[in-house]
């Protein structure tokens, strides 16, 4: 995150309607699961938020794989492209996915390095159907993309290479929990058990399972309030602060304001995952 200029956070014992008023003028950049950040420290929130980085590093992982690739490579859910592009050199053949407002930044990233970009919309994982050629690709990596296990499969080629690292959909669970506000997804939806069983369902050879039981910390009401304009997914009605959704969720922002007033901390999970995988040759 880039350094910012902005008056310091509110003290956790400040009054509520600081802490509301703080949030909404601080500067936020919407994130998305590939970009969320595991440190805060140059955030305006500073220490205020802090989360267990993952005992791995995927960009080395699927920079590994990649370098190894004897064809092309699919990005499932490369956001703005950035990260892939930094990958480089890329062989020739690779492609990407991209949904949202991203795709238009990544066409305009990778396509000068000769990666087809294609703009996949937002789907449940079962429903998803990648527009490749059956067996096109020798490695497919995907940071927090949307992993459907038959097309992983489908698109390789025989001995190809799956790299991913993956939300474990109970991230976020004690926000909604202090809020009273249920998730928008299935919380059993990504688990390591549902990834590796969904790949060897398909045939494929998983080679490594990892899971973090990571958490994230938060100490002031501003800060979870900040968090949640950058991640507009985790509760959508407060993602703007709004006056009405703030008086619509007073009752369970009092609360977790009273506890972090009296020194106390919110503490969420922050699981993550690390599957590799080959398709047999």
């Amino acid at each position: 995150m880039l350094d910012v200029s902005i008056a310091p956070a509110p003290a956790p014992d400040a009054p509520f309607e600081e802490h509301i008023d703080w949030a909404r003028n601080a500067p936020t950049t919407p994130v998305t699961p590939a970009t969320m950040p595991t440190d805060y420290t140059n955030s305006p929130v500073g220490d205020a938020i802090t989360v267990d980085a993952q005992p791995w590093d995927y960009t080395s992982e699927a920079r590994a794989a990649v370098s190894r690739s004897p064809h092309g490579v699919l990005d499932i859910g490369t956001g703005d492209g950035e990260a892939f592009a930094a990958m480089g050199p890329l062989p020739e053949g690779s492609a990407a996915t991209s949904t949202g407002p991203a795709f238009l930044a990544a066409r305009r990233k990778l396509e000068p390095l000769r990666v087809t970009v294609q703009k996949v919309e937002e789907v449940w994982a079962d429903e998803l159907v990648l527009p490749f050629f059956d067996g096109h690709f020798a490695t497919i990596i995907s940071r927090c993309g949307l992993i459907n296990a038959h097309e992983v499969t489908r698109l390789l080629q025989p001995g190809g290479v799956f790299v991913t690292e993956q939300f474990d959909t109970r991230d976020g669970f004690a926000i909604n929990e202090a809020l009273g506000v249920p998730l928008g997804w299935d919380p059993d939806g990504m688990t390591v058990d549902v990834l590796t069983d969904g790949l060897k369902a398909e045939g494929m050879e998983v080679t490594r399972a990892e899971h973090h039981a990571g958490v994230r910390r938060f100490t002031s009401l501003a800060a979870v309030l900040w968090y949640l304009k950058t991640v507009p997914w985790q509760v959508p009605d407060l993602a703007l602060l709004a006056p009405g959704a703030i008086a619509a969720h007073e009752a369970g922002l009092r609360g977790l304001h009273m506890r972090f007033a009296a020194g106390g901390e919110l503490v969420d999970e922050a699981p993550r995952l690390l599957v590799t995988a080959s398709k047999p040759g």
